[in-house]
């Protein structure tokens, strides 16, 4: 069944179109993701939808009495009583009903006539129908359970609403929307401010939402989990794909290139009509003047299709001059607290050259604070953390508090390398986009995303071989995260990264680092790696009952030493298999300079390459054994341990 649709929307603010031609379908218990760039019109739309704008042009259908619930990014609650009694107003008519139920109770317990006793029973009767009807008996455990799996205790609860920070006001905001169940529901970027806790448990409550949504969020870990459709907006236009982000992702690029293959294939064809025309005309005669006039009006009546437009992405790769040493970063006994309140206490942590660490956990844990003691831009109150030989640490701060905010874009990025001419310099600034003019703008004029290409621009000239960031997907775009994975990807240097975009931290870690409770536990691989790992862990709970502590702590490390051999193995074989390939290429060009005759006119030339060729044999000789004895090593860890 079709809640809701859209015919042509489009909406224009002052002049400027935002939306020009939006058409889309909302069915029942479809999960619908709402993309596009900043500034694309995605919370325009969700307004629109929500009644609070009206189009310019256009329709919208949507089925009679449905009920639109609608997430704002911005809904700050005026109020001064508590989270639970805020998030309780949703229920008012359920209490309501309560309330009169309790009275009814009362005013039968004093009842003395019969006819007074039976019209008391009949409206107790129809009281108590509609109290189950609204399922009134479940309303105080689900402002409970919603509370909680958005991150808010018990204790919390009880707090004044009015004290809530940013962050849990969105949190609120998003319990409240939720628990008034309404048949479609907007939601614009709900996934800000959870942490991953929180997280999981939305995406399971929207797996089994029973009306329908439509959500706007840049987390495509979550739109990946949850959403069934996705809509698009570039350039002011939609598009509908079926399946989830990354399904949508596939689909875009094939539609694209079969756009662009379509309108290639009709330009080539209208210039050969356009030839055709001309070499008629050029022979001047009746006949073919009338044959060149007859092609021109079949070409006037042609659908000329548009050149298919896409939209511009950032380009970009992280290099450092040079290597740092095997043991990158070493961190020991570090602990800071905040008067009475521990954040960590003696941590200790190792990370490898070329590691790339990704540190999560709960909102408020510690993770911003551990790295600025690691950096030295707080000082911890024990302990102590080293870079390797020849670090080069370049630091990238979510709040982008190193920029100046007084300077233009091109001043802030050329003050820090005046020894680089403004060639440079706006070379690095386009590949994030910033192109002409565009360089003269003021730091405080720009959105988050803008300060975040400013910032990247800056570490992309450092050169840096140990890059330490602080949630560097926050404020950019779905292409723009994209870029940023695959620079990250291949960058050669070591990164410690603060993190709670899931599909990022999939991408890009090789250790997970989980924080809380003022502790470390590290985990190898990705973050599908780290939850399998949790999942093994829950398994092995509870097939131990009657285990010791004792025990079971040896068995968890006895899994974690098995996976960090497992890691060194195919570090190994990765290694070996890049030796032989190298000797190969090596083999090759020197194969070519023998059989080239010039090589033997120069008798000790000629005998000093044919040494080094035969050691280069015997060379490549010995990689491929270590290879073999690598994947041999590998295989039979794989046979007996998983």
């Amino acid at each position: 069944m079709i809640y809701l649709s859209a015919q042509n929307v489009s909406k224009s603010f002052g002049g400027k179109t935002v939306l020009k031609d939006i058409n889309f379908t909302l069915k029942e218990k479809q999960v619908m993701g709402l993309v596009g760039v900043n500034g694309s019109g995605k919370t325009t739309l969700l307004r629109i939808l929500a009644g609070e704008l009206s189009c310019d042009t256009g329709s919208l259908s949507l089925y009679k009495g449905l009920k639109v619930g609608y997430l704002k990014q911005n809904d700050i609650p005026d109020s001064n009583i508590s989270i639970y009694e805020e998030t309780a107003k949703v229920f008012d008519n359920v209490f309501l009903l309560e309330q009169k139920l309790r009275e009814t109770e009362l005013m039968l317990a004093k009842a003395v006539t019969e006819e007074e006793i039976r019209s008391l029973y009949h409206r107790y009767d129809r009281l108590i129908n509609q109290f189950e009807m609204v399922n009134g008996y479940a309303a105080r455990s689900l402002i409970q359970g919603v509370l909680v799996g958005l991150g808010f205790t018990e204790e919390r609860q009880k707090d004044k609403a009015s004290t809530l920070s940013g962050g849990e006001i969105t949190r609120l905001n998003l319990a409240k929307v939720l628990l008034s169940k309404p048949d479609i529901l907007l939601l614009d970027e709900p996934t800000n401010h959870l942490d991953l806790d929180a997280l999981s448990w939305l995406e399971n409550y929207m797996k089994d939402y029973s009306g329908a949504v439509m959500v706007v969020s840049h987390d495509r870990y979550f739109l990946d989990k949850v959403c069934t459709d996705m809509l698009e907006i570039l350039f002011g236009e939609s598009e509908q794909y079926q399946g989830n982000y990354t399904k949508y992702m596939q689909q875009r690029v094939e539609r694209f290139e079969a756009k662009q293959r379509a309108y290639d294939r009709q330009q080539k064809e209208i210039e050969r009509q356009k030839a055709i025309i001309e070499r008629y005309r050029s022979y001047n005669r009746e006949k073919s003047i009338r044959a060149a006039e007859s092609r021109e009006k079949k070409l006037e009546k042609i659908e000329v299709l548009d050149n298919p437009k896409d939209t511009k992405n950032i380009y970009f790769s992280f290099s450092s001059k040079e290597r740092i040493g095997r043991d990158a970063l070493k961190v020991r006994n570090l602990s800071k607290s905040f008067g009475e309140r521990t954040l960590f206490s003696n941590v200790r942590m190792d990370l490898e050259s070329e590691e790339r660490a990704i540190i999560i956990g709960p909102n408020g844990s510690g993770k911003t604070t551990f790295i600025e003691c690691i950096l030295g831009e707080q000082k911890p109150d024990t302990g102590y953390a080293y870079f390797g030989t020849n670090a080069q640490v370049g630091y990238y701060d979510q709040k982008q508090q190193k920029l100046n905010q007084e300077k233009t874009i091109l001043d802030e990025v050329w003050d820090a390398f005046p020894r680089l001419d403004q060639t440079k310099i706006r070379s690095a600034l386009g590949l994030f986009l910033f192109t002409g003019d565009e360089v003269y703008q003021k730091i405080d004029t720009l959105s988050g995303g803008e300060k975040a290409r400013v910032a990247l621009t800056k570490i992309l000239l450092q050169h840096d071989n140990f890059l330490v960031f602080d949630e560097p997907t926050n404020h950019l775009d779905a292409d723009s995260r994209e870029m940023l994975e695959e620079a990250l990807e291949n960058f050669d240097g070591t990164l410690l990264c603060v993190s709670h975009d899931r599909y990022f931290i999939n991408r890009i870690a090789t250790k997970i680092i989980y924080f809380a409770d003022g502790k470390l536990h590290e985990y190898l691989g990705n973050y599908d790696d780290y939850l399998a790992t949790l999942e093994q862990e829950k398994n092995l709970l509870e097939v131990t009952d009657g285990i010791t502590k004792t025990e079971l702590q040896k068995r968890r490390r006895r899994t974690r030493e098995e996976k960090k051999e497992f890691n060194l193995l195919k570090d190994q074989v990765e290694f070996a298999l890049e030796q032989v390939a190298l000797l190969e290429e090596k083999v090759h060009k020197q194969e070519i300079n023998l059989s080239d005759p010039r090589t033997h006119e120069n008798a000790d030339v000629s005998r000093e390459l044919s040494i080094t060729y035969h050691e280069t044999k015997l060379a490549l000789e010995r990689a491929i054994r270590a290879w073999e004895k690598a994947e041999l090593e590998l295989e039979h860890f794989k046979n007996e341990y998983i």
